[in-house]
């Protein structure tokens, strides 16, 4: 992770955010925080999260749909932070999930995760990204979507 800055790209670009997955003043989100593993386009976004007992499916194994929010939001902020650094910006650009799938590989226990994403491919306003959940070394989930930059006056411009 770049130690340029101990704050998340959330809690620097979206420090209001309110999103259930990924906003800072969310006190009942997952509040996830994702970081750049170097500061350029070709990064990688790291993410370590531990999950609760209130986010369990059924005896030690994370709910599918906490995963899948996970996953969401912390593909979206790859996006976010690539179309900023290839573009050369100084602000982050809104982007929103145009799809996604997540693909269960076994259990996801409780316990410390870590999210890894990456950009896979990218056209002018949007990217497409891969990702995955990893509990004790093994990769319990795979998220792939596309994420779209948007404009003032799409309703879910900076409404993070």
């Amino acid at each position: 992770m770049t130690e340029a800055s101990p704050l998340s790209l959330q809690e620097r670009f979206a420090p209001n955010g309110r999103c259930f997955g990924c906003g800072p003043t969310n006190e009942r989100g997952l509040r996830i925080r994702s970081f750049a593993t170097e500061d350029s386009q070709d990064a990688r976004l790291v993410c370590d999260w531990t999950p609760e007992k209130h986010h369990e499916a059924f005896e030690n194994v994370v709910n599918g749909g906490i995963l899948g929010a996970l996953l969401d939001c912390h593909m979206n902020w790859m996006t976010v932070f690539y179309l900023l650094k290839r573009n050369g910006l100084d602000y982050a650009p809104c982007c929103v999930t145009a799809d996604f799938t997540v693909v269960l590989k076994r259990p996801t226990p409780l316990g410390p995760l870590r999210l890894e994403a990456r950009v896979v491919s990218s056209v002018a306003d949007r990217a497409t990204i891969e990702a995955t959940v990893t509990a004790a070394g093994k990769v319990t989930a795979l998220g792939s979507g596309t994420f779209v930059a948007v404009k003032a006056g799409h309703p879910a411009f900076h409404r993070w």
